[in-house]
């Protein structure tokens, strides 16, 4: 059987549905060193603020059954050293267009590093990552209160000339809540799942592993969780969906797509195992045959309809 991998996101042609989640494909120049990355669909960047950032102090990775926690901290080098230096420098070994991903602890940060991007032409949209804490909010994360989601949104849109993606948080009463909020508030677009809240134990030491104790939790494990959200997220708002969450083969892909994914980040896979996007992206014309799917556009949000 003959069978088209092909997507359309936002407007943007993708080879496929494949794209590498922020935070763990770094800024993706990384990667060409094991494979050619222009078998990916797109990436998203690793997470970017206004000026650059350590993050937590260490330990900040736990280990898990099925998944890890982290609490990396958006640790990057600042929006103008991710224009001038690391996007050119992806620009040289991979050929199409990507997702820059901004946080921010405040909705003027957001707003400055979202329109830093206007005039890059490497970038088609920006993912806002609104599980960061609002400072001025009293350090509850944006993406936990309907109201502070949507005039955060509402705000950065004023000012961004790309697509808006707004990347939800689980970690609330009601995502499909959530979903329709931001896009009252202007998202073009919405990702998720997010990271749980997550915590390990250090049994030696009697105390948490993660220096500030809880971090996101990602992996295997979440991914019933993930197609869950996004199948409630695809019935609840009529705008694209791209769903994330413990992906981790083709077979996961196809079913993160049937529940409303236009198209799919793969997020702790690659920090297991570096070729994780590429082996998904080579299997996924042989698991579409055997399973009779002629062409992924077909197949988004077929299950909503039982």
């Amino acid at each position: 059987m003959v069978t088209d991998v092909r997507v359309s996101f936002l407007g943007h042609e993708m080879k496929n549905p494949v794209v590498p989640a922020s935070g763990t494909f770094g800024f993706g120049w990384e990667f060409a060193e094991y494979y050619d990355i222009n078998v990916l669909g797109s990436m998203s960047l690793k997470g970017t603020t206004a000026e650059a950032r350590y993050g937590n102090p260490l330990p900040r990775i736990a280990e898990c059954t099925a998944g890890l926690i982290n609490a990396i901290g958006l640790q990057n080098p600042g929006v103008r050293v991710v224009i001038d230096e690391e996007i050119p420098r992806l620009d040289r070994v991979y050929e199409d267009k990507v997702i820059a991903n901004v946080g921010g602890h405040s909705v003027e940060e957001y707003v400055s590093t979202v329109a830093a991007f206007n005039d890059c032409d490497k970038v088609f949209a920006v993912e806002l990552n609104i599980s960061c804490p609002n400072v001025k909010g009293g350090g509850m994360a944006f993406g936990t209160d309907a109201e502070t989601a949507k005039n955060l949104v509402y705000e950065v849109k004023k000012h961004a000339k790309k697509p808006l993606i707004v990347k939800l948080s689980p970690n609330v009463t009601s995502i499909a809540d959530m979903a329709r909020a931001v896009c009252d508030g202007g998202a073009d677009a919405v990702s998720l799942i997010n990271t749980l809240v997550g915590m390990r134990i250090d049994l030696r030491m009697r105390r948490p592993i993660i220096s500030v104790r809880t971090g996101g939790f990602s992996g295997p494990a979440v991914f019933p969780v993930a197609v869950r959200m996004v199948s409630d997220v695809a019935r609840a708002v009529d705008v694209p969906v791209m769903g994330i969450g413990g992906v981790s083969s083709a077979r996961d892909v196809i079913e993160m797509m049937m529940a409303g994914a236009s198209a799919v980040q793969v997020g702790a896979a690659n920090l297991v195992d570096p070729f994780a996007c590429k082996r998904i992206v080579e299997t996924l014309p042989e698991v579409m045959s055997e399973l009779g799917i002629k062409s992924l556009r077909e197949i988004v949000g077929v299950a909503n309809a039982v």
